[in-house]
């Protein structure tokens, strides 16, 4: 079975509910489609009332709810709420209602106040779009200072990782990541990949240095970082400074970094800054023809996550997989 098939699977069995704001795009109307179909999750799609859904009325037949949010009887209780939450930073009833006319915003309160289990969108919105309503609205989750991204990455044929599957981050959000939010990432990394995959996460903070290899300031973060989660997560398996060779091959881990629990083993590969890690998915993505599932966040109260606005449908049905099993 492929890996994402297990994962849907997983998902349907926690019957989650996920809204998708941004359902005038062809590709998120097929995708709540299929999700339905396929029973994963039970999807919300938001409606302006104005115009038709693309395929609406077999949406609703396969069980999708369209729900016309401007006109909702919930709409001024979640625009009063929104005002609440939001005016000691200066924001209005009116400017709560008029932000509240937006789905994503919409779609954020919806997850705040539990009425669906989280919520997807992306395909036609920037990350800024997409997280900023997250990160007002749900918030951090306690005790997490950082929110970050990953890819989910499978690559076919492979002998490294988990059969093939990793963990990538920070590899959408965080541009350059201090050593407390590198901190933050690798702990909440490998909570994610135990979370979706059921594996054991084995944790590589990368590098172009492997123990020392090379002398320079800008590596201190990533090793300090490393001493940190160490001290606080003693029995997670996390090493670094590594590079990528030594990380995910055996052969090169035991010949550079012998005695190291991690180095050849690991599934959970943390990059030092956003550059190295975007262009580090994008590469495996391209030239190992691997599936690559994300950005999804991770830090969150509770999940959303932003798709690329490249994605096709299978990608955004596979996200939305994915977060039914954060919740």
């Amino acid at each position: 079975m492929k890996f994402i098939e297990w994962v849907k699977e997983r998902a349907a069995e926690k019957k989650c509910a996920i809204v998708l704001p941004e359902s005038y795009d062809g590709r998120v109307a097929q995708a709540a489609k299929e999700i339905a179909k396929e029973g994963i999750a039970k999807i919300v799609l938001l409606s302006d009332g104005e115009k038709k859904i693309p395929g609406e009325d077999g949406l609703r037949q396969e069980g999708v709810e369209i729900l016309n949010y401007k006109n909702n009887t919930d709409f001024e209780d979640l625009a009063d709420e929104l005002y609440q939450l939001r005016k000691h930073k200066g924001m209005s009833r009116e400017q709560a209602k008029n932000l509240l006319m937006d789905p994503l915003y919409y779609g954020a309160m919806l997850v705040r106040n539990q009425r669906v289990d989280g919520m997807v969108a992306g395909a036609c919105h920037s990350t800024g779009d997409t997280l900023r309503p997250a990160l007002q609205i749900v918030k951090t989750a306690e005790s997490i200072k950082t929110v970050s991204a990953y890819f989910l990455m499978v690559v076919p044929n492979c002998q490294y990782g988990s059969d093939g599957v990793f963990l990538f981050a920070d590899s959408g959000l965080v541009e350059f990541p201090s050593e407390d939010q590198l901190v933050d990432i690798a702990a909440a990394s490998a909570r994610s990949f135990e979370q979706i995959t059921g594996q054991e996460p084995i944790v590589a903070m990368l590098s172009y240095s492997t123990k020392g290899s090379a002398k320079n300031k800008k590596l201190e973060p990533i090793i300090s970082a490393t001493k940190r989660v160490k001290e606080r997560y003693p029995n997670l398996k996390i090493d670094g400074e590594l590079q990528l060779d030594a990380a995910v091959d055996e052969t090169v881990g035991r010949m550079k970094c012998k005695g190291s629990n991690v180095a050849g083993n690991a599934n959970v590969l943390i990059f030092p800054d956003l550059n190295s890690g975007n262009i580090g998915y994008k590469l495996v993505q391209r030239l190992a023809k691997a599936e690559a599932y994300g950005p999804i966040t991770q830090g969150l109260r509770r999940p959303v996550n932003d798709l690329s606005r490249g994605c096709c449908v299978e990608d955004i049905v596979g996200v939305v997989a994915i977060t039914c099993l954060q919740v």
